[in-house]
């Protein structure tokens, strides 16, 4: 029985993960309990920590929400947090969650017209400098007044979107990216590997370049990111004083984003650079002619409908007149109503991309509890309050950095803030300085994250969306495309808080 069991577990455990993972898994399952049993819950919580983080650099091997999922369990069973305060965490995070729910799927039901207007963009412009620029720019602007995971969801759909035309093409069969499989990728690599490399390095920068905007742009309002929203609450901030309040930081950071973004295209380095191929360019043009000498009144309808639903989208985000979750949910009921889609199973297939990273999102908020539970911060907090001033500021700044580097930047904004607030109420601190350390915690939480995938929740979600193993975005070549700006963004923010602030 026991062999049989033992079988089991190296056939099916984790799936088709390979067995020296499976057995990391299995040790780290052991050494936890070992070290709450021996009294040392403290390390034991940063253990885990480093634990999940692993979890999500092997994402390629394993989807995270199994291994991650069962360290949560343990956590919870080894009593370093409570099902009450993963609840909780969910439950403060609840407009992220919705969001996934329904904006990813919302974003499905535009991809026509997305890949209409975007491949335009891609066959008309034919610098990669200026083309990479556009993306960088255009997620920045949209990050500012939207939101980070929508233009993530975005600019995922665009590319799968691309990615599917080519292989549709390379594979002599008609493709939908919902129909891809691992054989028939495999095909395509056999019959035009050097092609389809050239093209997944494309991709990847493009993805990579776009992501970084996002976090260029959700620094700036106080609807960028979700922590930002919580800091002007805590600053009594509006919207045009928060932007003012960050633009010593935000624009300068913003500029050499850009000049990162054209810099590191010229020089080809960290894996960027790769132009489109003029085999790939003829396939997506001979596409593009093909698709517009086809479409009929019925398909250039639901463009239009699409288009509209799009700037709708926009102006309800923009004006902040609903939660993104609530907008998402009325992109998904114009979007189908007004194109003729009401068959069930045709709406399910949109929620397939996002569910998988709510679940994984979830679990994520259990490591924050035990974080939390923990006081796994706490120490560097007491540490960085023994300074004041701006050496106070400055190293508030890099602290939220490589804390969010580690766990979320939402999470520790959250924590510094309220940290900061309580200071502040019970006399320690003076409005100006006040106003100095939400400025910092701020930048701190949103410039230096883009440094891992775990740092941003838009990071994240590229890593484990269907997008990340079709152009072979890991972890690490995620952590070594995004080492540059996050050497030159964060310096920048650094600098620019020290001797502008």
């Amino acid at each position: 029985m026991a062999q049989t069991l033992a079988d089991s577990l190296r056939g099916n455990f984790l799936g088709n993960s390979p067995i020296w993972y499976k057995w990391t898994i299995i040790a780290f399952l052991i050494i936890n309990p070992i070290l709450v049993v021996s009294g040392y819950k403290f390390i034991a919580g940063w253990v885990l920590v480093l634990q999940f983080i692993f979890t999500l650099a092997m994402a390629l091997k394993c989807y995270p929400l199994q291994p991650g999922g069962l360290l949560a369990i343990q956590a919870l069973l080894l009593g370093l947090t409570t099902p009450g305060h993963v609840f909780h965490e969910a439950e403060n995070n609840f407009p992220v969650i919705m969001l996934l729910m329904f904006m990813v799927a919302g974003i499905y039901f535009l991809r026509e017209m997305l890949l209409f207007t975007f491949t335009k963009i891609l066959l008309g412009v034919r610098s990669k400098v200026l083309l990479s620029l556009i993306f960088s720019f255009t997620a920045a602007v949209l990050s500012a007044f939207l939101d980070a995971l929508t233009v993530t969801a975005v600019i995922i759909t665009v590319a799968v979107g691309f990615y599917g035309v080519y292989h549709k093409v390379a594979s002599g069969k008609h493709f939908h990216h919902d129909d891809h499989d691992a054989s028939s990728d495999e095909q395509v690599i056999e019959l035009h590997r050097e092609d389809l490399e050239q093209f997944r390095a494309f991709l990847r920068s493009l993805m990579m370049h776009g992501a970084v905007g996002t976090a260029l742009g959700g620094v700036t309002t106080l609807v960028g990111e979700p922590q930002n929203l919580l800091i002007a609450e805590k600053m009594d901030w509006e919207f045009v004083e928060f932007f003012m309040k960050m633009a010593h930081i935000s624009m300068p950071v913003l500029v050499v984003g850009l000049m990162t973004c054209a810099a590191l295209e010229v020089v080809g380095y960290a894996g960027y650079g790769t132009k489109l191929n003029d085999k790939v360019r003829t396939v997506l043009e001979d596409f593009d002619k093909e698709t517009s000498e086809k479409r009929t009144q019925s398909d250039r309808a639901v463009i239009i409908v699409q288009a509209i639903v799009a700037v709708l989208l926009v102006i309800a985000l923009g004006t902040h007149a609903a939660e993104p979750g609530i907008v998402g949910l009325m992109v998904i009921v114009l979007a189908t109503a007004f194109n003729g889609v009401t068959e069930e199973h045709r709406i399910g297939h949109a929620f397939e991309e996002a569910l998988p990273f709510t679940a994984l999102l979830v679990v994520f908020f259990a490591i924050v509890a035990v974080i939390a539970d923990q006081g796994l911060f706490d120490p560097v907090i007491n540490f960085v309050m023994t300074y004041d001033g701006k050496t106070q500021a400055a190293l508030f700044y890099v602290a939220n950095g490589v804390l969010s580097m580690i766990s979320d930047n939402v999470f520790v904004a959250t924590v510094y803030i309220n940290e900061v607030a309580e200071i502040y109420a019970e006399g320690g601190l003076t409005r100006e300085q006040f106003d100095a350390l939400a400025i910092a915690i701020n930048t701190g939480t949103n410039i230096p994250s883009v440094a891992t995938p775990n740092g941003q929740a838009a990071f994240l979600f590229l890593l484990t969306s269907a997008l990340a193993p079709l152009i072979r975005l890991s972890y690490g070549r995620m952590v070594i495309m995004a080492l540059p700006y996050t050497f030159t963004m964060s310096i920048t923010g650094l600098a620019a808080l020290w001797y502008l602030g």
